[in-house]
């Protein structure tokens, strides 16, 4: 009644053509539903940042030519890198160890069963000549987290919004993120595709499936 008495009024008053808008204005605002935001958005839109001390654990499979023939090489990886350290570790697909590569600074170490260790002052020049085929470890160390430079030296990261990304690196390796682990924040590279054409090992494809995902 309260209600029907106070249209009546505005109505009389003239004001009605004015004041029914605001009223119903003010309904739609009460009433509007709020957004609905998954946690998948929420997690994507979580800033990533690069982190200097990190363990990894994939797995790895690569094809390369070696005297003209396909080869293939399927196995596991360990990864743990500091600010100013890194050991990767190349499991073969029974779990033994295969190579265990130490990079500081100045040195990188590559150990072979019943081999001597190689040493090195370039890891990418060891791996290549110890394994015969290229394992980019000083680039991958930005390319496992999802951080890569392009061909003009512009620091660019990959966006897991758009569901996958490539970028060519200034030293020839195109870089593609087939897909990211969305479900923990922030979000990180799942599986990595990297190819190059070499002198040495004619095309080679990588592929990095990460598993395990531990900041230290």
């Amino acid at each position: 009644m309260l209600r029907i008495a106070f249209f009546s009024r505005v109505r009389r008053s003239g004001l009605y053509p004015f004041v029914l808008p605001l009223l119903l204005a003010g309904c739609a605002t009460v009433n509007a539903p709020a957004p609905d935001v998954s946690s998948a958005d929420a997690r994507q839109a979580s800033p990533r940042s690069y982190r200097d001390a990190i363990e990894l654990g994939g797995r790895l499979s690569v094809r390369y030519q070696e005297n003209g023939r396909d080869q293939a090489v399927h196995g596991s990886f360990g990864w743990m890198q500091t600010s100013d350290r890194t050991i990767v570790t190349l499991l073969s697909p029974l779990g033994q160890t295969i190579a265990t590569i130490d990079i500081t600074p100045n040195l990188a170490t590559l150990t072979q069963a019943g081999q001597a260790p190689r040493t090195a002052p370039d890891v990418d020049a060891l791996t290549t000549a110890a394994l015969g085929w290229p394992l980019p470890v000083s680039g991958l160390r930005d390319w496992l987290q999802g951080f890569a430079p392009d061909a003009e030296g512009r620091h660019v990261i990959a966006s897991p919004q758009s569901g996958a990304s490539s970028v060519a690196t200034p030293d020839g390796w195109r870089i593609h993120y087939a897909s990211w682990q969305d479900d923990v924040a922030p979000a990180h590279p799942k599986r990595i595709d990297l190819e190059r054409s070499t002198v040495q090992a004619g095309d080679v494809a990588i592929r990095i499936v990460i598993d395990t995902w531990q900041p230290r």
